[in-house]
C-alpha cells in the first residue's frame, strides 16, 4: 500500500470520526431538549388510596415556586379576636387556608394542581383532648385534592406544633408548587 493511500485512509477515518462525533452530539442535545420538556411524574403509594403522593419527579425545566405558610381567614367576626372559633374547626380552617392557597396560586398564573409538596402545622384542639384533629384536616384537604376535577396528588407532611403566630389558628399550610415552560 502506497504512502499517499495510507494517508488518505487515516483522513477518510478523521472525518467519519468527527461526523460520529457530531452525530452523537446532536443526539445528546436532543435527548436532554426531550428530557426537559417531561411532564411531571407523580408516583402512588403502592396499594393504598390514601390522597397523597409517594414522590414526585419534576423536569429540569420547570420552575420551583416556594409559597410561604398561609393561615385561615376569620370565619365569625363576632366571635373573640384571636379565639379557635374565630376561624372556626380544623375542617373550616383547612378549607379557609386552601381557599387563600388557591387564590396566590392563581393570582401567579398557577392553580392547586401545580401544587407538588405540602406541609401542614396543626394546632392541637382543646376541644380534642389537645390532640391536632387530622379527620377534619383531611375532610378539608379532600376537597382540594385527589378529587375528580383535581386528582393531582401533592407529597406531603403533617405535623402537630404548640401554636402559631395566629392566635386561634390551628391551621398552617406551606405549599411548593410548579410552573412548567410554555
Amino acid at each position: 500500500m502506497s504512502m499517499k493511500r495510507l494517508e488518505m485512509g487515516v483522513k477518510t477515518l478523521e472525518m467519519s470520526a468527527k461526523k460520529l462525533f457530531m452525530a452523537a452530539a446532536i443526539g445528546a442535545v436532543v435527548l436532554a431538549t426531550a428530557a426537559n420538556a417531561a411532564e411531571i411524574v407523580r408516583h402512588k403509594i403502592p396499594g393504598s388510596d390514601f390522597p397523597i403522593a409517594l414522590a414526585v419527579e419534576i423536569p429540569t425545566d420547570a420552575k420551583v415556586v416556594n409559597l410561604s405558610g398561609a393561615l385561615p381567614s376569620v370565619k365569625d367576626a363576632d366571635a373573640p379576636k384571636g379565639s379557635i372559633e374565630a376561624y372556626g374547626t380544623t375542617e373550616d380552617q383547612t378549607i379557609s387556608t386552601l381557599e387563600n392557597i388557591k387564590h396566590t396560586l392563581e393570582s401567579i398564573g398557577l392553580e392547586m394542581g401545580d401544587v407538588i409538596k405540602m406541609q401542614v402545622f396543626l394546632v392541637g384542639d382543646p376541644k380534642n383532648s389537645g390532640k391536632m384533629d387530622f379527620g377534619g384536616f383531611m375532610n378539608g384537604y379532600r376537597q382540594f385534592f385527589g378529587t375528580e376535577g383535581q386528582p393531582n396528588l401533592p407529597t406531603r407532611s403533617v405535623f402537630q406544633v404548640a401554636g402559631l403566630a395566629s392566635s386561634g389558628a390551628l391551621v398552617e399550610i406551606e405549599v411548593v408548587a410548579i410552573k412548567k415552560p410554555k
